[in-house]
């Protein structure tokens, strides 16, 4: 994990100010993690401003920018595999740790000094795997079933000791410990022990039940509460019969030392199966006279001796007088006891062993002091009788019960038991070494369609006495053998005793995507001895109908393993911490007296704890009590919780006073509600069962609590439901949803958020289980999700923020044929087209409309609309479409509007005004109804893929897979002229198919696809002088590796495009061309993944440079649309690239479980440029500046002496004179002493106007 990030102003620098708000938003409605962090994605710098509107369309549910490395589109995993998970700053939840299987609990363990120690995490796991990006290898780690994370440094602290699965964990600070339960064995405890603090695993007092513990909970008043599918403490115990279990020696690698060379006697494999104690040729193995030797035996499967049989040889007075047994691989050597002969007392041996030389004694049994594993061993002979040592026969004997898939590895043949151990199989199984694991197994690779006859294994164990056996199978981990992409899921079943009942047969479906080898029990309960008239048998075999082209299938084995009870409980046991338990007196606890009143056969599945109450929910029964009640532990009453429910409960999650409660059921018992189907909530004080809506159509497995952002900043409590359900039912105004066993109920809205007209985040997937807030470091989540910060289908507004427009998009309908249209004709065929295809925003006439095409349903004014719909936004974003007359199974693939009238193209069928249309529909946006249509358009696959207007004239060229216009042939391009309202040729040398038009300017386009020229040169990319009438290749299109599919230009003046396509070999494409120095194409270098579909590029201004590359501007981006996968990433809907390097721009989700993709992306102004499309270095806009600051300071000038001038003429001044003849005038009237005269008077005041 990377350091905290401080978020920056513009996470996404799109000039969008809004990211940042969202981003404070989510930061106060999600709680993040303050120590598990996030890594910001570089930013996009998108300039906007000059665009107006610009919306995403294509294919999707949900949508997101990408703003931290850790998102991506992959769908939630379906393999059983689930991940801890932290939510980012937009809402989006990122993985913290990856399990390959499930997170079934979680706890935050405080020690008794106060100091978080870390997460617990629980499940049925075998390994952690911290998050990678890009390229870096991941690092697994083995941990099976339970692991302690610390989220503050991402360590993982592997609690190794626990063989099996951990249902459930509860952290109690009080006694330092983590009390643990499930279905497991560790140390010698089985299904329940304790983690404490300092010290590690530690066994409980009583040392486990004899059945899973699903649930824990603790009491206000200390005591721990257990609950499960137990009837008693126990553990697991040998048979009554010990040693009963015959390991097979005649499969095994049997080899020697210092073997005697005599003829009969010198095989070592000749003393397996021999138990007649009888000397002779062919029966007896002897060593070399005078010489030790040994005797060794090297298995495919590992196994645990109890008991070592040998038969000593007499031959010729030879025989073995002293031995030593070895273990490998571990090199031991081992302890053994044995009766001695002589005295017919107990003795024991290690390293010289005696072996008696009576003929009477036929043979002497040793029992292993340790009984320990081992695939490999080795008898040492290293004194003997007469002249050598030898042995006349050897057995040995287990008390574990396997029946293992590999039959060489069951009992043998030549033990003549009546019931051996063994198993039968059908399909292309295959032995597989055993690599890291127990023993070799057997592997079947099938393909689909997969059916639960596609392969079979039956096990057949060797059962001797009837009894309680937990029944387990083993599977080897996948890393081993490099199948995990394959790995699917296995059914088991079988029969287990003679009476046929629900409680007695075998039936589950598990995963196999385990890294390392597991275990799992597949059934707990009685089992009969075999017998000549039954048989306890378990089949495996593939679970039929799993979505995988190529399943990979392993069976290695099944234990059973007899397990011993005090009896005395079922399914709830109370234990006081620090007190040793008194077995005989279990009815003083009100809890285990609770249980005593349940049916036979019942289990407890959840508790949950409120104040002095704790709340039992599973599958029981009593006359009071109906698979819920309250139990009281302070006054030790019991609340029936109205009667309880008619069906058996699986979750429960108490938020303040209201108890969610999940299962199988339709009604409480005493039928006072209605509405509750599978899921319901429990008023704890006014005692009232209230439907969620009207439930789900399914089975309830889990119920979650989680927070979102609803209405507000403020995020609010919400709740999960999980399950085998597909269905939201319907209920008042609200419909019935489809969904994938996943739903979110809003208690303050008493609605579904898949109902709410909100703009809300999209999450969809399995949550197991939850931490909310963690004492303020933030919540952790345990499933596998996918989500969006948008959940809106088909469109989404791209402004300051992601936003939904004011239509509601649905799926076309599943009776739709879907169209399996080829969009891109020959060389480029999409399967089909979903979603939006297209849009345009119109302005024209003081319109303010939104045009959206595709292939898709959409509600209007109570009517449903098909694939085109228009939304006015001077009507308050009345929604219309085009009618009935079009065909819904129609999609709508390019939009033009020019002179008032809509152009609609695609693959479009149907009937206007009693006329067939098809590939073009035209529509009157200004008398809102359908002008004469033009002539259809036939041949290839009638289909219209571009539409482009010439600037000033009245032509709309139209491109695409079609040979005619009406009667007029026109292949590939023709165009409409809405003057003289006729179909036109444009040329008559072009043939193929045109998936893009681009118009460089009013005298050039450009066609995009698979085209001839004159019925002989083939090109991908064509021009058209429409004053010739003349198409030509474009120069250097020969360069071009396939058809092209889409293209853009690459500067305003269009002089430069961009083009994508699909090469030969397959591979996408994307390449620009240079027209103005007339130098060929360049490819952008990088190589596009497989599964890549560009259907859509634009050059976009950037409000800040990027790094100078010689294919684009520094201040300019090109963006790709469509399912683009990029190397080290995956897919993403949306990409940038900056002339070097792609990176993720938009991600998408979709229905089903897949992503989605966009197909376009369209806006209101074609400012993409930037105002002029050009951009003057800033020297140059400096000198300018310049220059118009020194012109506007000479005008100011100028225009101030024009101002004087008139100031001066209006107040009465006149020019003085200036000629001499008027000087010398004025001389001559005014005579000098008149004027000196004037001098000496005083003036009067101010002159006087």
């Amino acid at each position: 994990m990377r350091l905290p990030f401080r978020r920056r102003n513009d996470a996404r620098g799109q000039s969008l100010s809004s990211i940042s708000v969202l981003l404070t938003l989510s930061l106060g409605a999600l709680s993040p993690v303050t120590a598990v962090s996030f890594t910001p994605a570089p930013p996009t710098n998108l300039d906007l401003k000059d665009l107006g509107r610009v919306a995403l369309a294509g294919d999707f549910s949900g949508i997101s920018l990408f703003q931290f490395e850790e998102q991506n589109e992959r769908p939630f995993k379906t393999n059983g595999s689930q991940s801890l998970m932290a939510r980012m700053p937009n809402g989006i939840f990122g993985p913290v740790v990856t399990t390959d299987a499930t997170i079934i609990s979680m706890c935050t363990f405080v020690q008794g000094s106060g100091a978080e120690a870390g997460l617990i995490i629980a499940g049925n796991f075998t390994s952690l795997q911290l998050p990678t990006h890009g390229s870096e290898s991941p690092t697994i780690t083995e941990s099976k079933a339970i692991a302690l994370f610390d989220p503050n440094t991402s360590k993982i602290e592997t609690l190794s000791g626990l063989e099996g699965q951990v249902y459930a964990v509860l952290c109690d600070r009080d006694t330092n410990s983590v009390y643990v339960g499930g279905s497991f064995e560790g140390l010698t405890s089985r299904n329940a022990i304790a983690w404490v603090g300092g010290q590690g695993w530690t066994e409980l007092p009583f040392r486990g039940f004899n059945g899973p513990v699903n649930s824990i909970t603790k009491a206000s008043n200390g005591h721990i509460i257990y609950g499960g599918t137990f009837t008693g403490l126990g553990n697991a115990t040998a048979p009554t019969q010990r040693d009963g279990q015959v390991i097979n020696l005649s499969t095994a690698e049997i080899s020697a030392g210092s073997s005697t060379t005599r003829e009969g006697f010198s095989d070592p494999k000749k003393i397996v199966c021999s138990t007649s104690g009888t000397d002779g040729t062919g029966k007896t193995w002897l060593l070399q006279e005078n010489s030790p030797g040994f005797w060794q035996a090297k298995f495919r499967h590992g196994f645990r001796p109890t008991k070592l049989r040998l038969y000593n040889t007499h031959q010729d007075g030879a025989g073995t007088k002293t031995w030593r047994f070895t273990a490998l691989p571990i090199n031991g050597i081992m302890n053994m006891t044995y009766i001695d002969p002589a005295t017919k007392k107990n003795a024991t041996c290690t390293s010289e062993c005696p072996l008696s030389n009576d003929k009477d004694i036929k043979f002497q049994e040793f029992h292993f002091v340790n009984v320990i594993g081992m695939n490999e061993f080795r008898i040492d002979i290293s004194d003997f009788y007469g002249s050598g040592g030898g042995l006349n026969g050897i057995e040995l004997f287990g008390d574990d019960i396997f029946s293992y898939a590999i039959d060489d590895f069951n009992e043998p043949s030549c033990a003549n038991l009546e019931f051996k151990s063994s198993s039968t199989r059908t399909g292309p199984w295959k032995v597989t070494p055993s690599h890291q694991s127990t023993a070799e197994y057997l592997t079947a690779q099938i393909s689909a369609p997969i059916t639960n006859t596609s392969a079979t294994v039956v096990f057949s164990p060797d059962i001797r006495e009837s009894g309680y056996y937990s029944v387990n199978l083993y599977t080897p981990g996948c890393l081993q053998d490099d199948t995990c992409a394959s790995r699917g899921q296995v059914r088991l079943s079988g029969q287990m005793t003679t009476r046929v009942t629900k409680n007695t047969t075998v039936d589950k479906t598990l995963y196999q995507t385990n890294n390392f080898d597991k275990y799992d029990e597949i059934y707990y309960g009685m089992i009969d001895a075999s017998s000549s008239s039954f048989r306890p048998q378990v089949t495996l075999t593939p679970a039929a109908g799993q979505d995988l082209a190529n399943i990979t299938l392993v069976a290695q084995r099944i234990g059973f393993t007899l397990i011993e009870s005090t009896g005395g409980l079922n399914g709830l046991f109370e234990y006081t911490p620090g007190r040793s338990v008194n077995v005989s007196d279990f009815t003083a606890s009100a809890v285990n007296r609770l249980g005593s009143s349940f049916s036979g056969a019942s289990a407890v599945n959840s508790l949950v704890t409120s104040g002095d109450t704790v709340f039992v929910g599973g599958n029981f029964t009593s006359p009071t009590v109906q698979h819920v009640v309250a139990l009281n532990t302070k006054d030790s009453t019991n609340k029936t919780l109205g009667g309880g429910l008619n069906g058996e409960v699986e979750s429960m999650l108490l938020e303040g006073t209201t108890l969610y409660v999940g299962g199988s059921f339709n009604s409480t018992f005493d039928k006072q509600a209605d509405g509750i189907n599978n899921v319901a909530a429990y008023d704890t004080e006014k005692n009232t069962w209230s439907p969620l809506g009207a439930g789900v159509n399914g089975k309830v497995m889990r119920v979650v609590g989680l927070t979102m952002n609803i209405t507000g900043s403020t995020p609010e409590f919400v709740v999960s439901v999980n399950g085998d359900f597909d269905e939201l039912n319907a209920f008042d105004k609200n419909p019935t949803v489809s969904v994938t066993g996943f739903g979110i109920w809003v208690p303050s809205q008493k609605n579904w958020v898949q109902n709410l007209d909100l703009q809300l985040e999209l999450i969809d997937g399995v949550l197991s289980t939850s931490i909310l807030d963690r004492a303020g470091n933030g919540s952790l989540y345990a499933g596998s999700l996918i989500s969006s910060t948008l959940g809106v289908r088909g469109i989404a507004g791209l402004g300051e923020k992601l936003s939904g427009l004011p239509v509601k998009i649905q799926a076309p309908p599943k009776s739709s044929s879907s169209s399996s249209l080829a969009k891109r004709d020959g060389s480029t065929s999409d399967s089909s087209l979903q979603g939006v295809v297209t849009g345009i925003f119109d302005k024209e006439n003081k319109r303010n409309l939104t045009i959206l095409g595709g292939h898709f349903t959409a509600t209007g004014s109570g009517s449903t609309i098909t694939n085109l719909v228009i939304m006015d936004g001077k009507k308050n974003d009345e929604v219309s479409g085009l009618g009935d007359g079009i065909s819904q199974d129609s999609t709508v693939m390019a939009l033009a509007v020019h002179n008032d009238i809509l152009f609609a193209g695609g693959n479009i069928t149907g009937t206007v005004n009693g006329n067939e249309v098809k590939a073009l529909v035209t529509y009157n946006l200004a008398s809102k109804s359908f002008n004469p249509q033009p002539p259809s358009l036939n041949g290839g696959s009638g289909t219209v893929s571009s539409i482009a207007v010439r600037d000033g004239t009245d032509d709309v060229y139209v491109g695409g897979s079609f040979t005619q216009a009406g009667s007029l042939d026109c292949a590939g391009v023709c165009f409409f002229s809405t003057s003289s309202s006729q179909w036109l040729q444009a040329g008559q040398n072009l043939g193929g198919t045109v998936n893009t038009l681009l118009w460089v300017d009013k005298d050039l386009l450009l066609a995009g696809g698979n085209l001839t020229i004159n019925n002989t040169a083939s090109t991908y990319l064509a021009t058209y002088n429409p004053k010739a009438l003349v198409w030509d290749a474009y120069p250097d299109a020969g360069q071009l590796p396939g058809p092209v599919d889409v293209l853009t230009a690459g500067t305003s003046d269009n002089k430069q495009i961009w083009v994508s396509g699909t090469a030969s070999n397959g591979s996408v494409y994307l390449m620009k061309s240079e027209k103005d120095d007339g130098s060929s194409w360049h490819s952008v270098g990088q190589t596009l993944q497989p599964g890549t579909k560009i259907r859509g590029l634009q050059i976009f201004h950037l409000s800040k440079s990027h790094d100078k590359h010689p294919l684009l501007d520094d201040k300019e981006a090109l963006m790709l649309t469509g399912h683009i996968v990029l190397p080290d990433f995956g897919s993403a809907s949306g990409v940038l690239f900056d002339g070097a390097n792609f990176k993720p721009f938009a991600l998408t989700t979709n229905s089903g479980n897949t992503p989605g993709s966009l197909a376009a992306v369209f806006s209101e102004k074609q400012n993409f440029f930037g105002k002029d499309g050009k951009h003057l270095p800033l020297v140059f806009v400096v000198l300018i500046g310049l220059g118009i600051s020194l012109a506007l300071m000479l005008l100011i000038v100028v225009a101030g002496l024009i101002l004087d001038r008139i100031r001066k003429k209006r107040e009465g001044y006149v020019p003085a004179p200036t000629s001499m003849y008027d000087r010398g005038s004025g001389i001559q009237r005014i005579p000098p002493h008149e004027l000196l005269e004037g001098l000496s008077k005083s003036r009067s005041g101010a002159p006087q106007m």
